[in-house]
Formats: C-alpha cells, sequence, structure tokens
C-alpha cells in the first residue's frame, strides 16, 4: 500500500517585483530648454532676436524699397486701407499717395494736398521691386512686401531727402547689429579668457592683472569714444572708420566681463573636482578648458544676451553725434541725425521711427537674456 504525507506543504513566499520607472536621461540643454519654454519672456524675447536677425540677414529682400532711392522729401507715412475710393470693403490691402489737388488754400495760396483715391496702390507679398544682390553676390528683384506694381511705397514716410525710412531702418538694423554681435564676441573671447586665466593661477600674476583691469574701468567711457573716434580724418575709408570704432569698443568693455568670470573662476577652482584633477596631475590648460570653461558658459551666455543691447545703445548715440557710422553706410544712429533739432522733430515725428527699432532690439535681447538666468541657475 502507499502511504501518502498528509502533512501541509511548506509555505512559500514569493516577494512581489518591483518595476522601476523607466526614466529617460535629459541632457542640460534639454533641461535649460524645457526651464527657457515656461518663461513667456524668455520665449518672446527668443522670437523677437530670431526676427531681428532675419531681418538683419536678409535685409534687402525684407525692405520694401531702395534705400537710396528718393521721392517727396518729408513725405508722411501712408497708412494702410481695406476700402476703396466709395468706401466699400475690399480683400486686397492698398496705400493712397498724396498729391496736389486743383482747390488753393485761402491763406497761403498753395494747392491742397489730399489722397489720390483714383490711383491705389495695391500692396502684396513677394512683389517686384527694386533690384539687389542677396548676400552681395545673388541679382534678385523680389521683395517680401510692397506694392504689386513697383510704385514706391512708405509705410513711415521718408526723411529730408526723400528716402524711405522703413527701407533704411531696415537695411541699417544689419549695420547695427553687426557691430553689437562683432563688439561683444571680442569682448567675450578677451573678458572670458583674462577672467579665467586670472582666477585660476592667483596669486601675484592675478593681483597685477586686477590692477590693470581697474585701470581700464577708471576709464571714463564717453570722452575716451569721443576723442579715439575724432582721431580718425573724415576722409578714411567707411571701413576703416568701422573697424576702428569696433576695435575702441572692444578695448574698453572687456573689463567688466572679465571681472565677473574671474569671480565664478575663484569659486570653481576650490571645488573637489578641481582639485582632484590637480590631484591626479592633470595640466592647468586642460583643467581650465574641461573643467572650468564648460561651467563658467551658462553664466557667459547670459552676459552676452545682456551685454548686446549696451552696445546697440551705444552704438545709436555714437552715431547721433556722428562718431560711428559714415554715409554711405546706414545705421540706426546715423538715422537719428536727421532729429538733432526740435523743429523738425515736431514738423516730422515719424523720422524718430529708428528709436522703435532700437526699443524692440533692447527689449528682445533683454528678455532673453533675462530668460536664460532662470533657466541656467533656477536657485
Amino acid at each position: 500500500m502507499l502511504a501518502f504525507d498528509s502533512s501541509p506543504p511548506p509555505p512559500t513566499t514569493t516577494e512581489p517585483s518591483v518595476s522601476k520607472p523607466s526614466r529617460g536621461h535629459e541632457s542640460y540643454i534639454a533641461l535649460v530648454w524645457r526651464r527657457l519654454r515656461r518663461s513667456w519672456t524668455g520665449m518672446a524675447g527668443l522670437i523677437l532676436v530670431g526676427l531681428l536677425l532675419f531681418m538683419a540677414i536678409f535685409a534687402d529682400f525684407v525692405a520694401p524699397m531702395d534705400p537710396k532711392a528718393t521721392d517727396i522729401g518729408f513725405a508722411p507715412p501712408q497708412v494702410m486701407s481695406f476700402h476703396d475710393k466709395d468706401g466699400n470693403f475690399v480683400f486686397q490691402p492698398r496705400v493712397y499717395a498724396l498729391s496736389d489737388s486743383e482747390e488753393l488754400d485761402p491763406v497761403t495760396f498753395q494747392p491742397i494736398v489730399g489722397m489720390d483715391y483714383d490711383n491705389p496702390r495695391l500692396l502684396g507679398f513677394f512683389v517686384k521691386g527694386a533690384e539687389y544682390r542677396l548676400f552681395g553676390l545673388i541679382p534678385a528683384e523680389r521683395h517680401f512686401f510692397g506694392s504689386t506694381d513697383g510704385q514706391p511705397v512708405h509705410f513711415l514716410g521718408t526723411d529730408k531727402f526723400g528716402r524711405d525710412v522703413l527701407s533704411r531702418a531696415i537695411i541699417g538694423s544689419r549695420i547695427s547689429l553687426m557691430i553689437a554681435l562683432t563688439v561683444v564676441f571680442i569682448v567675450t573671447l578677451i573678458g572670458t579668457t583674462v577672467g579665467m586665466v586670472s582666477g585660476y593661477f592667483g596669486g601675484s600674476f592675478d593681483v597685477w592683472l586686477q590692477r590693470f583691469v581697474e585701470l581700464v574701468l577708471a576709464f571714463p567711457q564717453l570722452p575716451l569714444y569721443l576723442a579715439l573716434t575724432s582721431l580718425i580724418p573724415v576722409t578714411a575709408p567707411t571701413n576703416v572708420f568701422l573697424a576702428f570704432v569696433i576695435i575702441v569698443m572692444s578695448a574698453l568693455g572687456w573689463a567688466q566681463m572679465s571681472r565677473e568670470v574671474r569671480g565664478k573662476t575663484l569659486a570653481l577652482a576650490r571645488i573637489d573636482y578641481v582639485r582632484a584633477a590637480m590631484a591626479v596631475g592633470a595640466t592647468d590648460r586642460r583643467i581650465i578648458i574641461q573643467h572650468i570653461f564648460p561651467n563658467v558658459m551658462s553664466h557667459v551666455i547670459v552676459a552676452v544676451t545682456l551685454a548686446i543691447p549696451s552696445v546697440v545703445l551705444l552704438e545709436s548715440f555714437l552715431g547721433f553725434l556722428g562718431f560711428a557710422v559714415k554715409p554711405p553706410l546706414i545705421s540706426w544712429g546715423l538715422m537719428l541725425q536727421d532729429t538733432a533739432t526740435y523743429s523738425v522733430i515736431g514738423s516730422y515725428p515719424w523720422i524718430l521711427s529708428p528709436v522703435g527699432f532700437v526699443l524692440v532690439t533692447v527689449f528682445a535681447f533683454n528678455a532673453l537674456g533675462d530668460g536664460l538666468r532662470d533657466a541656467v541657475d533656477p536657485y
């Protein structure tokens, strides 16, 4: 007979398997971008900066007219309308040019100027206009917007020579932003290098180098700008004058950047991983490039976005005084020379339009800088 074991089997204990959620690795750039998208001011600044750079790069295409073409001097801005001469609504926008009517003013006996409703100028996108060379190489005649028949249209009026203010402001953005970006690039390169080297090595080298930085910071910049730019004769080539202005701005602007980078480097040089790299025999060049420079870049990027508006304002101010850009080049500061007298501003206020471009540029880069500052360092 078979004997059956009636004892119950031993209890088996099975631990429940805990599934760990898989989380993807997020890079530092992706983290900064995610934080930047939460800031509406930062995103607004990023969009405006992108539009400004697009306008500067493709200025000839975006400008509706030839900036050197002349028309009626101090012509007021032409307002876009969606109504015909009878007041009926139309889908295609148009402008009405000013023309002299047959009626005379009873006081001055001059022809009364009014809208020419019989000859509207239809507007459109990607229209044919003045010929130009895209990037100085490709011949083209298409413009982003303007009149469909190629007739002159002045959305912001004209200056004293009859040149279109809007087209000149768009073309002038190329010079103004080029000066700002070039100066900030040179300032960042010199200031970052000097600041990291000074803060890393320290000692007497840092002491004497910082005394030189303080000497540069002690100079009164505005009188020095005017004195240095006045050394170039008026007959000098435009490129030479422009290069000299960039060099002067860069020579006086790198010191503040080096001070900020030096402060960050002094804090980073005492961190454990930097001391560990020194202990294992890493060279100074490797430590600066591999360990200190990547940690300084977040501060440098924010400082660059906040430094560009100051250079734009400085160039506009010096251009207004006649010490930045000379004709035939066009910049926002040079255009503001027409506003030197109060009578001109009171009679023709539209020549202040370049101020609007300067304000938009300053707001765009400041907003982007504030957004990046919160994104790279949320604490």
